[in-house]
Parts: C-alpha cells; sequence; structure tokens
C-alpha cells in the first residue's frame, strides 16, 4: 500500500501573520492571529483572526480548520467570506481555548523510558486538508527534534508519551519529516489492517 507523502510541512506559527484570502474574490478578508490547538485529540482547530486594513484589531469571528480550502506559502484560502464564523463547529471553543490543550513545555517521554525532548510548537501539513501532523521538541542538546503525531499519544498536562514503536519515525529536520509520516501512517495501516485480519480469521474460526 502506497501513503502518499503530506503536503509541505511548516510549524504553526509560521501560519501566524498570513492573510485569508477569498477563491471566490480574491479578497484579503482577515489575518492569522493565532493557532488553536487541542492536544486531547491531537487536532487542529482553527485561527483566531484579526483585521486587515487600516483599522487592525481582534476579529470576533473564528476560521475552523474544516472551512479552510488551502494554507499556502503566502495566504490561507477560504471558499468565500462566510468561511469566518462566530464559533468553532461540534462545540470545540476557538475564542477561549481550555488550557489543557496547551501542550507547549510538554515533555516527551518514548513508552520505553527514553526523554526526548520538550514541545516548543506543532507541525501542520498545509494543502487541501491542512491537520496537526507532528510535534517540535527541543532536545537536551538544544537541537530540533520532529515526532509524529499519534492517536496513541498519552497527554498528561506535563507530559506527553510516545509509543515506543513510533520513535523510528522521529527527525531531526523538518524537509525529511515528510517522509517520516508518510512511513507512519502506512505502518500505523498495516497494524490496522493485521488486527482486522487476526480478528476476522478469530470470528471464523
Amino acid at each position: 500500500m502506497t501513503v502518499a507523502v503530506p503536503d509541505r510541512l511548516v510549524r504553526a506559527t509560521d501560519v501566524i501573520g498570513l492573510p485569508v484570502v477569498t477563491i471566490a474574490g480574491g479578497d484579503d478578508i482577515a489575518e492569522i492571529r493565532d493557532v488553536v490547538y487541542d492536544a486531547s485529540n491531537h487536532a487542529l482547530i482553527g485561527f483566531t483572526l484579526n483585521k486587515r486594513g487600516w483599522f487592525r484589531g481582534t476579529l470576533k469571528a473564528v476560521l475552523a480548520a474544516d472551512d479552510i480550502d488551502a494554507i499556502g506559502g503566502d495566504a490561507v484560502m477560504v471558499a468565500a467570506d462566510d468561511a469566518l464564523t462566530d464559533s468553532a463547529p461540534s462545540g470545540a471553543t476557538l475564542t477561549v481555548p481550555e488550557s489543557k490543550r496547551d501542550v507547549m513545555g510538554n515533555r516527551v517521554m518514548s513508552s520505553d523510558g527514553n526523554d526526548l525532548g520538550e514541545v516548543t510548537g506543532v507541525v501542520i501539513s498545509t494543502g487541501e486538508d491542512p491537520a496537526a501532523v507532528g510535534y517540535e521538541l527541543v532536545d537536551e542538546r538544544g537541537d530540533a527534534v520532529f515526532v509524529p503525531i499519534s492517536a496513541q499519544m498519552a497527554v498528561s498536562g506535563t507530559h506527553l508519551i510516545l509509543p515506543e514503536a513510533s520513535t523510528s519515525f522521529v527527525r531531526n529536520d523538518l524537509a525529511g519529516f515528510g517522509a517520516s509520516i508518510a512511513s507512519f501512517r502506512a505502518e500505523l495501516d498495516r497494524a490496522s489492517h493485521d488486527h482486522d485480519h487476526e480478528h476476522g480469521a478469530e470470528g471464523r474460526s
């Protein structure tokens, strides 16, 4: 099974300050103010916004991740200005993020007891389906380390626990991290397929 390499990867902080532009009319309708991330579900929720132009300031409206058409190098693209809403879907709060969503400063430990570093940021895949795909860490030497996000990662409030099987996909450069994520996803797919096949065989026995 071939798993596609994710679209261009960026640090979540690199999206801050980008204009929000409509595909329908090419209008520059807002600017990304902050990234809202739910650590409990390892999910990108969306963005809070600033106004553009002469009357700059915080916008009440927010932009949910599901309403983004693409994140490019120079702009966040949405279909039309109605992509900006006063609330996020599924009850997720964009305007007042819950403290449990904040993983900055948490230590990442592997399940076999190795300290991989401290979380300094979230890595986002761009393109037509933006999503949180990894964490950026700083290790004990002060070097950047990138680890893939997994639904199996436990969040305690002070630590993230990375399954031992995931540590082989840790990388030290963002450029090579995309291919690592593709391999990581392929491994998850294989494990899921093997699990389903095993249980299916048990059901027939």
